[in-house]
């Protein structure tokens, strides 16, 4: 019995986690640190495209017409579902702090387990994610990766809050302290 797929939004092609893998090996092996900021700032691009698929798939599937309408206690079941059919892997979403939540994946599509990366690397879906949340609140978010498969982490988990937030929690960790630490949540 085939299995049905969701239909990519128009605008929109495959590609596959090699060609991404690929790339970010050859921006970090010619750009270093700079190629970080480059595959960020493609994934901004991207968030738009995947707002408008998200929204669509929330009509479809939810007969809810404006993500931001969504009810909170509803977002985690829909990111997850949503993320799941569309190839990105399996999502687990919830608060870690006030007004942080966590996006957790122990299979998130950008990241690359055999290659032993020094900090998380999933550096498209930090930027799409940033600009795919901040449309689907309708107010702006920062995204950090803080834990990646790439690195060797069991997971990726990517923080999204106040980009202020997540500013004073990125200095805290470049001074050394871990994220649970600089938030305030035990581990």
């Amino acid at each position: 019995m085939p299995t049905t797929t969701a239909a990519a939004p128009p605008h929109t092609l495959l590609l596959s986690q090699r060609s991404i893998h690929h790339l970010r090996q050859v921006l970090e092996r010619d750009a270093g640190m700079q190629a970080a900021t480059w595959l960020q700032e493609a994934g901004f691009a991207g968030g738009e495209a995947l707002f408008e698929a998200y929204t669509d798939w929330l009509s479809d599937r939810y007969n809810v017409d404006r993500p931001a309408s969504l009810d909170v206690r509803h977002l985690g079941e829909t990111l997850s579902n949503f993320f799941r059919e569309y190839g990105w892997g399996t999502v687990r979403v919830s608060p870690i702090a006030s007004a942080v939540i966590a996006l957790d994946s122990p299979d998130w599509w950008e990241a690359e387990p055999a290659i032993g990366a020094a900090y998380p690397s999933c550096h498209l879906s930090s930027g799409l994610l940033a600009e795919f949340l901040t449309r689907v609140s309708e107010t702006t978010l920062g995204v950090m990766e803080v834990e990646c498969r790439s690195r060797g982490d069991a997971r990726c988990r990517f923080l999204a809050g106040a980009p202020e937030s997540l500013q004073i929690l990125y200095e805290r960790m470049a001074e050394g302290t871990g994220y649970l630490e600089a938030l305030g949540v035990e581990s």
